[in-house]
């Protein structure tokens, strides 16, 4: 690792050499200090993925100084799978609105002497609900669920998460009532709900926990007779893996969600995920096939009205946002930046935390190119929503952003801007 920079500059240096392209030159078209550069050059100082994938664009190396530039280290750590002994969850909500969660074996809890415990016993006796409840129980779920989505846009995850859990249990609950077919709906409908909670989990930063509930969306859904959730699961798999920054994973975790049997939604969603897994890895030929392939999967999906959609519903063209995260990280950040804004001008000002995803990634990729007083302007807007929304992948991309528009320091939007961005550290893990 001590190589990493001195070679990563040895190859930066011949290859802008190999171009004609001074230091000088370089400097300015990726917007870094000429200073920088040289350090980065002769190995003083080590580069960052953007860097890479900013001079990778410029002097056509094809994903070449990319691969220099080693991940960040640590593997997906894979969700842990239920044994024998029955599963109990347990919650706790402190009187500040505060709520934990743990899972456990069920002789656990009883060795321990806990009173309360929420059971969820696939077969479990004692249900006391009828065929018709279980039924208007259902259609209420299903409605709630919608709601829950909405409330998602605009309220943190802590807010949304103890209601979810809850829900989800009463579905798995209310399984055991009713007919085959009512059962078979519950647990599909539970499994829905299980992985949105994985991916607010997730939002909170807690990707072990994430992927629990993931995979606890794949065992309900499976015994709700859908098999096809677990390929989904792949998909959220590889976010995990590509917010670490790690391209080989994110691309095989999402090629084997694309098996020809399954949904055109769920192999269109891993060939978005592979797109962005090819990007990082600064395979732009890649990257552009497997958004070809996105867009024509997802288009032929056929929405079911008894089922909520898997994946986001609030971007009219969402392989179009993805493509301009994709050209992002491929180093073309001025494309990926007016690309991002005009599908951003297409989502529901209601939906918050979409506009705040986005909506960062832009700034960013504005600052990135070297537009400081529109990236300012954007990040001025968007500041209220931090706290409001909580998230800690909008998070990664606003320190990178805070990173970005210091190298500024006497730009006049910074310096105005600084006293807002010195506080993100309250509200920003």
């Amino acid at each position: 690792m001590p190589q990493q920079p001195h070679r990563f500059g040895r190859e930066l240096r011949l290859r802008r050499l190999a171009a004609g392209v001074t230091l000088t030159g370089l400097a300015a078209a990726v917007h870094y200090s000429k200073g920088q550069l040289s350090k980065v050059e002769r190995g003083i100082r080590a580069p960052s993925p953007e860097l890479a994938r900013l001079c990778d664009a410029e002097l056509g190396a094809e994903g070449g100084l990319t691969a220099l530039v080693p991940a960040r280290s640590g593997q997906e750590e894979a969700p842990e799978t239920g044994g024998t002994d029955e599963e109990v969850w347990l919650m706790q909500l402190s009187p500040d609105g505060q709520s934990s969660f743990q899972s456990v074996g069920r002789r656990q809890v009883l060795a321990a002497g806990a009173a309360s415990v929420v059971g969820l016993g696939l077969n479990g006796a004692g249900a006391s609900s009828g065929a018709a409840e279980a039924t208007a129980q259902l259609e209420a779920s299903r409605v709630l669920f919608d709601q829950y989505r909405l409330l998602g846009q605009t309220d943190g995850p802590e807010f949304l998460l103890p209601a979810l859990i809850a829900q989800t249990n009463t579905l798995r609950a209310l399984s055991t009532s009713g007919d085959c077919g009512t059962r078979q709906k519950m647990l599909r409908l539970g499994s829905r709900y299980a992985e949105y909670v994985g991916w607010l989990v997730q939002e909170t930063g807690n990707d072990r926990s994430a992927l629990w509930w993931t995979q606890r969306a794949v065992d309900l859904a499976a015994a709700g007779g859908d098999h096809d959730l677990a390929a989904y699961a792949l998909v959220r798999r590889a976010l995990v893996t590509f917010y670490r920054g790690d391209a080989a994973q994110t691309v095989g975790l999402a090629q084997q969600a694309q098996g020809g049997g399954l949904p055109p939604r769920i192999r269109g969603l891993a060939a978005q995920r592979e797109a962005q897994g090819h990007a990082i890895a600064g395979d732009y030929d890649a990257c552009m096939r497997s958004l070809d392939r996105a867009r024509v999967l997802l288009a032929g999906h056929v929405p079911d009205s008894d089922a909520p959609v898997i994946g986001t519903t609030n971007l009219s063209d969402p392989v179009a946002i993805i493509t301009g995260w994709c050209l992002h990280d491929l180093g073309r950040p001025k494309q990926a930046a007016e690309l991002m804004d005009a599908q951003l001008a297409r989502v529901s000002p209601h939906a918050t935390r979409t506009q705040l995803r986005y909506g960062v990634r832009s700034a960013l990729a504005y600052a990135v190119s070297g537009e400081i007083d529109h990236a300012c302007e954007l990040t001025r807007r968007l500041l209220g929503s931090v706290g409001t929304v909580s998230s800690a992948t909008v998070a990664a991309d606003l320190r990178q952003l805070v990173r970005t528009l210091g190298r500024h320091p006497r730009n006049a939007s910074v310096r105005a801007l600084a006293p807002q961005l010195q506080t993100l550290h309250l509200i920003v893990p």
